[in-house]
């Protein structure tokens, strides 16, 4: 094994945080926070390239895999669960494989980063055509890196977010996203800098696949699913701006849409009932954008 540090794992040159007076110390994590910002500026492209690549796969039916271990596994699982009520991505095609399974979203399981064979085990589910976006921030953690080999092995289309150059998890990834945040302002602690721009990172990566999927319109969340109250306003609050109709209108035709923003919507544009509106959506590819 090497004795090269990640650069996740190097000293910064600063002052000693705990030196500073609490006011002084917050200040310091939060100006730091701005290389997170560059970093992720930086990798645009290569986000843009994995996102265009990852759009075309779940166009054709693909599922879509995250892989973590820790605090970048945690990450990923924020950022993967919104993809169901947010944008309404079937919860089939939808898996998250952290470290130490569910248990690990809440406390450390010890060794499971380490566990290569599980990485590669819980893999096994992927089919050819599938989506596997992995993260690590030094791309060292062999959980993860079974994990994505085992994905690119069966035919996955396999992204990688670290914040090392040299990580290892690169050579398993078709699209490599190198997110440059340095030294961290405590060594060691990714969940304070590299954290920040994975889910920066992952915020922009995964909504741009979905907009391409058809699941925005002007902005607006057309395939949010309405689970409570709040989004059930905010459902009523969609259909009244797309329409636009006033509130009793839009209740009406969310009822008649069972619920779904999208349907609504395009019922009120076509003047249809709700068959005729998703027959209408399917041949214009599930897109409210060009349906009239």
């Amino acid at each position: 094994m090497s004795d090269a540090l990640p650069t996740t794992e190097t000293i910064a040159q600063r002052r000693p945080l705990d030196t500073l007076e609490i006011d002084e110390c917050v200040g310091e994590l939060i100006a730091v926070q701005r290389r997170a910002v560059e970093a992720v500026e930086a990798a645009r492209d290569a986000i843009a390239a994995a996102a265009r690549a990852a759009a075309a796969a779940m166009a054709r039916g693909a599922t879509w895999h995250t892989i973590g271990a820790g605090s970048s596994g945690r990450i990923a699982a924020l950022d993967a669960v919104e993809l169901h009520p947010t944008f309404g991505l079937e919860r089939a095609r939808l898996c998250i494989h952290l470290a130490g399974g569910e248990a690990a979203f809440l406390a450390a399981v010890e060794g499971a980063e380490d566990d290569a064979e599980a990485g590669a085990r819980d893999l096994g589910c992927v089919a050819p055509g599938d989506v596997a976006l992995a993260l690590s921030a030094s791309g060292r953690a062999p959980y993860v890196r079974a994990a994505l080999r085992s994905a690119r092995e069966r035919g996955a289309l396999t992204i990688a977010l670290a914040n090392d150059r040299t990580a290892p998890l690169f050579a398993d990834a078709a699209f490599a996203i190198f997110l440059d945040t340095g030294a961290e302002p405590l060594a060691g602690s990714t969940r304070v800098l590299a954290g920040t721009a994975q889910k920066i990172a992952l915020n922009a990566l995964s909504t741009a696949v979905m907009v391409a999927l058809g699941t925005t319109y002007d902005n607006l969340m057309v395939d949010v699913v309405v689970t409570n109250e709040k989004l059930r306003d905010r459902a009523e609050r969609i259909v009244m701006r797309a329409v636009p109709c006033e509130r009793e209108r839009a209740r009406a035709l969310l009822v008649d849409a069972e619920g779904a923003v999208k349907i609504a919507i395009a019922m009120a544009w076509l003047g249809s009932d709700a068959r005729g509106a998703r027959e209408a959506l399917a041949r214009n590819g599930e897109r409210l954008r060009g349906l009239r």
